[in-house]
């Protein structure tokens, strides 16, 4: 890809600390302690100018958890006052009404919380830490009532998958977003708390169900990008209108909390394309050598569970974190629907 060809940023999204107050068994960041050399907040308002000047459409402040760091609010009142879109991930466990406060001030595109599990064991378990659902429950409340455009992600693992229908009856008619994604081993998380192909593809049956019976209004619901690809009975799962390869370093950049570049949060270290602190990201970005995984596909870059398909040139292999976290190869996306549903159906 020429310089003269790469997009515009779409989307940052900024690891602000890794700093965690959950110990969740599925986070791919191992998050809890701060990373010892974080960006300073003068070097975060350089950094949010610099986006600016990449006519970044919207960028979403996570962690760890985004709220344990000191100077979020001016980072992200920064991020406003240069007319970009804000949205925020957090587990919810210690927003309080100050914060809400400041949230509404800020008025962000999105909020959003995790839920991982429809009862207190389950929830506490998987977030490693007691009180937690308590937690969050208890925020979800208080964003509805501050008015605040509230979305629940639930990440599906062996642990939670069979209480997507108690979590369903619980957001229904809540106007709360539900974006539902699948745990990917990563990080701390342990591949036999993976989901099978099996449960894999019940979980895509069970979206494809609430988009059908439930308006948007009703059951705003979406399926991450690691469901897909061409399904010859399901539709599109996904937010936007359809999959057109992974867009780490195409459309989405990634920042870590010291000021590493990289395209997608969900990639090794091994992907990091330099650091803010000796080139600026307009530099990084703008680079012909970046990101070549995604910029420089050919179809020989293709693993062998997507080697020869038809949907290859334009599907790359699926989503990038899926495909390294199961088989530690890129362009490689083990349940993609259109290989997957052929066996699924034959052993039915």
């Amino acid at each position: 890809m020429r310089s003269d060809q790469i997009q515009k940023v779409g989307q940052v999204v900024w690891e602000t600390t890794l700093r965690c107050n959950l110990k969740c068994i599925h986070c791919g960041s191992s998050a809890g302690a701060a990373r010892p050399n974080e960006l300073t907040t003068n070097e975060a308002l350089i950094l949010c100018d610099d986006l600016k000047d990449l006519d970044t459409q919207e960028i979403c402040l996570m962690g760890g958890e985004p709220f344990l760091r000191k100077d979020w609010y001016i980072i992200a009142k920064k991020i406003r006052d240069l007319n970009m879109k804000l949205l925020f991930i957090s587990n919810g466990y210690n927003i309080n009404k100050n914060i809400l406060s400041k949230l509404e001030k800020l008025e962000p595109h999105s909020v959003s919380t995790s839920l991982d599990g429809s009862t207190r064991e389950t929830h506490d378990h998987i977030r490693g830490v007691k009180g937690s659902f308590d937690k969050v429950m208890e925020y979800i409340s208080l964003s509805k009532e501050a008015n605040l455009p509230t979305t629940v992600i639930t990440t599906v693992n062996k642990l939670n998958f069979k209480e997507l229908p108690e979590l369903r009856d619980f957001l229904l008619n809540k106007q709360i977003a539900w974006q539902i994604q699948i745990a990917t081993p990563e990080g701390r998380f342990l591949h036999k708390y993976a989901l099978s192909k099996e449960e894999y593809y019940s979980v895509a049956l069970f979206i494809a169900s609430l988009k059908k019976k439930y308006t948007s209004k009703q059951m705003p619901v979406v399926g991450a990008h690691c469901f897909g690809y061409h399904s010859r009975h399901l539709p599109w799962l996904g937010l936007y209108p359809g999959w057109g390869g992974c867009q780490a370093g195409i459309s989405i950049l990634s920042i870590k909390s010291n000021g590493d570049v990289i395209g997608c949060l969900s990639l090794p270290d091994s992907k990091i394309e330099g650091n803010i602190r000796e080139r600026s990201i307009i530099d990084i970005w703008n680079s012909p050598s970046s990101f070549s995984y995604t910029r420089k596909f050919n179809v020989d870059f293709l693993g062998e569970n997507c080697k020869g398909c038809k949907y290859g040139e334009t599907c790359k292999g699926g989503c990038s974190g899926m495909s390294i976290g199961f088989t530690n190869k890129f362009h490689n996306h083990p349940y993609c629907f259109y290989k997957i549903e052929p066996d699924l159906i034959k052993n039915k």
